[in-house]
């Protein structure tokens, strides 16, 4: 599904130049669910920045499929954007303006591809997210996880190959942000979607199947959860942060 090969990613500020991304390559499976953590000035937003072609790498191949990602910005990559990949931010980035229901389908009257169809999948994706009920709310009216749960079924109604999310569950309390990371696992289960997701936060990641950390613009670890309880995943994973900070 998402292949990152020998990705490499620097930046410059005068006569210095500062790598970030230092030969970066893993692969995520179709149907999976998987996060990439690491410290502060890790690599992990430009590895992010990098898959969404948001900044150009220097060098290496993404690819998406049967797509190579490293295209001119032009139109084809904006197609790519708005119909092959799903967002989900931070901070939401929902339209005030917009009811829940009219954020959700927003890529698809972005993309022109409104219909019958899209409008009943958008109703669809409200009932397995447990939002049907406030879908002609609007943002200002519903809370911080059903803020996250509308992004995440905004992200889904293109049907992407591949969802990116930037610390979904950053901004939220211990209860929204499970609730957000439910979502995620409904989507990869109900609707066999592929999530690709930065974050911090151990408790998060220990519902993936695989992470992958970095540390200093390279890969220290990937972990697989196999068939390991979440807790003793999360075990793992503190196991191998608390070893890279020695």
């Amino acid at each position: 599904m998402l292949q990152v090969l020998d990705l490499q990613k620097s930046y410059q500020t005068g006569k210095v130049t500062y790598p970030v991304l230092k030969g970066i390559s893993f692969s995520i499976d179709d149907g999976e669910f998987a996060a990439v953590m690491g410290s502060s000035g890790s690599g992990k937003t430009t590895l992010l920045n990098c898959i969404s072609r948001y900044i150009p790498p220097d060098s290496g191949k993404i690819l998406l499929g049967d797509t190579d990602l490293n295209l001119p910005d032009d139109g084809k990559l904006s197609l790519i954007r708005n119909r092959e990949l799903g967002f989900v931010f931070q901070d939401f980035l929902l339209l005030d303006g917009l009811t829940v229901r009219q954020n959700i389908l927003l890529p698809a009257i972005i993309g022109e591809m409104i219909s019958d169809s899209v409008e009943e999948q958008a109703d669809h994706l409200c009932t397995i997210f447990g939002i049907d009920k406030i879908k002609d709310k609007y943002p200002a009216e519903i809370s911080g996880g059903e803020k996250q749960r509308t992004a995440v079924a905004r992200a889904l109604i293109n049907h992407p190959l591949l969802i990116l999310a930037d610390e979904p569950t950053g901004n939220l309390d211990s209860k929204s942000g499970r609730a957000v990371i439910d979502a995620f696992l409904q989507a990869r289960d109900s609707l066999s979607a592929t999530i690709f997701m930065v974050t911090h936060d151990s408790f998060a990641a220990s519902f993936c199947d695989k992470v992958i950390i970095l540390q200093d613009g390279q890969i220290w670890k990937t972990l697989l959860k196999g068939g390991k309880e979440r807790g003793v995943f999360q075990d793992e994973l503190l196991d191998v942060i608390r070893e890279m900070g020695r």
